[in-house]
């Protein structure tokens, strides 16, 4: 008898669960086409990415008093003033010194401001190969290293470093699964000639960095800076027109 009723009360036990012991069970609500959440690219979870015709990009350091923009907002603010424009896109555009200036070259509008950095040394912006990103008078862009570089026909150009892709292969010293780890920007170009500018929302190691543009078909890609990288592309929801730097890409429009 007693071994009949153990038998009884391990059978009740195992059988019984929310749902049969009297606990009402919420079922989960069957979710609609409508109703699905959208798949949002990996690019655009990773990514702040930018493309556009090299006929639109602008580089900015000075203005015509010789004031330095430094940041998003003033400069904005002077293209208001001056020509009746807004940036749209914006993005810091390479390494510069503790006064601002250019760590590299740097051409605005034909003319040479900065020349051609040739020196070595430590640091991101001397990691091999130091590359050139430049548009022509005639509208194409081009990234190049820096032994490559003629200044002939050039109307925009900054320095900088590493760059990331080369002749479609990711630069050699950068190594998958690296720690060094940090927020980034930079800039490719895509195959049909057009700019892409990307910067990392969330820390990246370089190897991943220059995968982004290697995946998007760019030849070449040229890292621009980190830590301090800011983008504004308000057309993303991205308004931040605060921080520091030295050059300037921007693109804008007619207010």
């Amino acid at each position: 008898m007693k071994y009949w009723w153990l038998l009884f009360c391990m059978a009740f036990l195992t059988g019984c669960n929310a749902s049969d012991s009297g606990i009402p069970v919420k079922q989960p609500k069957p979710v609609t086409k409508e109703e699905a959440p959208a798949t949002v690219p990996v690019q655009e979870e990773k990514f702040l990415v930018f493309t556009c015709k090299p006929s639109e990009v602008e580089l900015f350091w000075k203005a015509e008093d010789g004031n330095i923009f430094r940041n998003f907002d003033s400069l904005d603010q002077w293209l208001a003033a001056t020509r009746q424009q807004q940036l749209i896109f914006a993005m810091n555009g390479g390494m510069y010194m503790e006064d601002n200036s250019p760590l590299g070259l740097y051409i605005e509008h034909g003319k040479t401001l900065r020349k051609l950095n040739k020196a070595n040394g430590h640091g991101n912006f001397y990691m091999k190969p130091n590359g050139v990103f430049y548009i022509t008078s005639k509208g194409t862009a081009h990234i190049k290293p820096r032994e490559d570089f003629k200044a002939s026909d050039v109307k925009f150009a900054t320095q900088s470093g590493p760059m990331v892709l080369v002749n479609g292969e990711i630069n050699a010293t950068l190594n998958k699964g690296s720690a060094n780890v940090n927020i980034r920007n930079g800039v490719g170009i895509l195959p049909n000639g057009d700019c892409i500018f990307m910067m990392s929302r969330s820390l990246i190691n370089f190897y991943d960095f220059a995968l982004f543009f290697k995946e998007q078909g760019c030849k070449n890609a040229l890292y621009l800076d980190g830590v301090i990288s800011q983008t504004y592309l308000p057309e993303q929801s991205y308004t931040r027109k605060g921080g520091n730097f030295g050059v300037i890409i921007g693109v804008t429009k007619k207010r």
